[in-house]
């Protein structure tokens, strides 16, 4: 079995409120957990931005999943290689809201002060995403 890491964007559809994450995130712990799939979720109420980990299956059959997902669209393939260990082990999905997602940390990453995940290349979004497990809380 080999072990894969995924990196997409997509931009929401609609405007998404707390109940509306809860609930995605809540399903995706459910649907991840069950396949042995983890990751790290950033959302910013306009894009989403996920790390997704685990078997080469798996993953590819939640990522099936997310591009049937009517709530999002211009989904972007950031990344999608083959790993010797897995980043976000310690959880099915987390969570990072948009308030960690700081204007010098963009900066950092990709050029801009604003979050648009668009604009990065997969390595940085991989690196932000490390940065933000290493120092904010995560749900």
């Amino acid at each position: 079995m080999y072990l894969v890491r995924l990196i997409y964007c997509s931009t929401s559809v609609q405007e998404l409120n707390i109940n509306d994450i809860e609930q995605i995130i809540h399903i995706a712990k459910e649907n991840n957990a069950r396949h042995n799939v983890s990751g790290l979720l950033c959302f910013n109420r306009k894009y989403f931005l996920q790390c997704l980990e685990g078997s080469r299956t798996n993953v590819n059959k939640t990522y099936r999943s997310i591009l049937n997902d009517p709530r999002h669209n211009n989904i972007v393939l950031l990344e999608y290689n083959e790993i010797t260990q897995r980043e976000f082990q310690q959880w099915s999905i987390g969570y990072v809201s948009e308030n960690s997602i700081t204007k010098p940390l963009c900066m950092k990453y990709s050029g801009h002060s604003e979050f648009t995940p668009y604009e990065m290349r997969g390595q940085s979004c991989l690196n932000m995403m490390l940065e933000l497990r290493d120092s904010v809380i995560i749900i």
